[in-house]
């Protein structure tokens, strides 16, 4: 599944002041948002009934698994924000061949599927322009040596 495209300024107030407050937040929350950041919706693609979701910072507090998370619905100027510490999703993926276990990455109770099936498309895109980039430069190199003039 896709990754959701919604897009939100921070409201940059408040993003400071739910980081201070939060238990586990940051030592200086300005290094965390810059004014004017935006962030994207990183749940799987839902509908309008859900809220989006972006993660803004995770507790650094033993024993506390809670992650900051801004919350919200709308567009425009019926935008609606908030700040919410919650837990994480609960959800396992287990491979029985190389056991390996993935968590889910989002919000516990989150609507949609769970963080290992939504891809992002614009950072699958990003990824195959940085490797076809990767192997023109390399052939580039391996073409340099040989073509040396007469």
């Amino acid at each position: 599944m896709l990754q959701c495209t919604a897009v939100t300024v921070v409201p940059f107030v408040e993003a400071l002041l739910a980081l201070a407050t939060m238990e586990g937040g940051p030592e200086h929350p300005p290094d965390v948002l810059a004014q004017d950041d935006f962030l994207l919706c990183e749940l799987g693609e839902h509908d309008e009934a859900a809220e989006h979701a972006a993660h803004i910072w995770t507790a650094d507090v033993p024993d506390v698994e809670r992650d900051l998370w801004l919350l919200w619905a709308g567009t425009g100027a019926h935008r609606v924000y908030r700040f919410a510490t919650l837990p994480l999703c609960p959800a396992l993926l287990r491979d029985l061949v190389t056991r390996a276990v993935t968590s889910c990455a989002y919000l516990d109770h989150h609507p949609g599927p769970h963080s290992w099936t939504v891809t992002d498309p614009l950072g699958d895109l990003i990824t195959q322009h940085i490797h076809g980039e990767v192997q023109r430069l390399a052939g580039d190199e391996d073409n340099s040596g040989g073509n040396e003039g007469p």
